[in-house]
């Protein structure tokens, strides 16, 4: 295992009763001081995978070190040093903002004046001074995510687990904490994000892992990601009176573009034909020549650079948004092994 870092997971699994395997022998390290994100559609093992290392979950096998404890082993020395914001907050509504802090403090084992003091931090580091002295049940969806992620930091958490901290959030609730956990990072704290935004992967991390059906199936920086992609992406619209004829239309295209020299892979997704390219502004007219003297109609063209999300596509072969949002992993096996459907 690597020393230099302050997460450790080697060949980790996680079966759940009905014998879903939701971690499939996964291996990755965080260094200290980074920002990573762990990317994926919902039920990928993202959650699993940080609930293991929160101490929140146990492993069926493999290894996990947080910060040189086994999650296993020495499950409270982990607790103290790490900081957890779920995705779903668990808040007292009743409660003011301070209060809610202060009492966070008192349960970290802070006298009633570590606690205030450290409170008064908190509110202004996350930018809710004005607002204290309110009830957190009156917060707005942003304010209520900044609350909670201040609980998380109140006892100097060296590793701070986020599990999807803006689900559900509008755009500038989103870029509100996107700079505070930039500043959070700033100051040393290692941040171990999850995620199913593209954007956010791409906007916060250092370096991600994209897991997949519970299996990591690439490792990088966003860019060294991206940049394997390799060209240009052009998606293409084709016509038809009906979706099995469009469908028809597009395995059609999809068979003629893959002849030329400079296509590198072509994929049907829900927007319709997405085809890699070397030079999408220079390659564009012929491959409309090409599906017009086909007897192809394109109702819609679109050509743009690679994005995590064409990454996801060239390893799995589907965008994330092709998967249904359907809770995480833990909460699919239990429905699974008790024969339930999510309706």
């Amino acid at each position: 295992m690597n020393n230099n870092a302050i997460i450790q997971v080697e060949n980790l699994v996680k079966v759940y009763p009905g014998g879903t395997k939701a971690v499939d022998n996964i291996t990755f390290s965080v260094a200290e001081g980074e920002f990573f994100g762990f990317l994926g559609p919902n039920g990928a093992g993202k959650s699993t995978t940080m609930k293991i290392l929160g101490t929140l979950l146990r492993q069926t096998s493999g290894r996990a070190i947080v910060d040189g404890y086994d999650v296993i082993r020495e499950p409270q020395k982990i607790r103290r040093i790490i900081g957890f914001a779920m995705q779903e907050v668990g808040l007292d509504d009743l409660a003011t903002g301070r209060n809610f802090l202060v009492m966070q403090g008192l349960l970290y084992g802070m006298s009633r004046k570590e606690a205030d003091r450290r409170a008064t931090e908190l509110l202004d580091l996350v930018s809710l001074s004005d607002v204290s002295h309110r009830k957190v049940g009156a917060y707005s969806g942003g304010m209520r995510r900044r609350i909670d992620l201040a609980g998380a930091l109140v006892h100097n958490p060296r590793v701070l687990f986020l599990d999807e901290p803006t689900t559900g959030l509008d755009p500038q609730s989103r870029l509100a904490i996107w700079d505070h956990l930039r500043n959070l990072n700033k100051q040393g704290i290692t941040m171990f994000l999850t995620t199913q935004m593209m954007d956010e992967a791409d906007q916060l991390c250092q370096r991600i892992a994209i897991i997949d059906r519970g299996q990591i199936v690439a490792e990088g920086t966003p860019g060294s990601l991206k940049a394997e992609v390799g060209g240009d992406m052009v998606v293409i619209s084709v016509a038809g009176e009906n979706d099995e004829e469009r469908r028809r239309q597009e395995e059609k295209a999809q068979a003629l573009v893959d002849e030329r020299s400079y296509v590198d892979g072509a994929h049907i997704i829900d927007r319709g034909l997405c085809v890699n390219v070397k030079n999408g502004g220079g390659t564009v007219p012929d491959l409309l020549k090409l599906l017009s003297d086909n007897d192809i109609v394109v109702t819609d063209l679109s050509l743009s650079s690679p994005t995590l999300d064409d990454v996801f596509l060239k390893y799995t072969g589907r965008t994330i948004r092709d998967d249904e949002a359907s809770g995480d992993e833990y909460g699919q096996a239990m429905r699974q092994w008790m024969g339930l459907s999510r309706r």
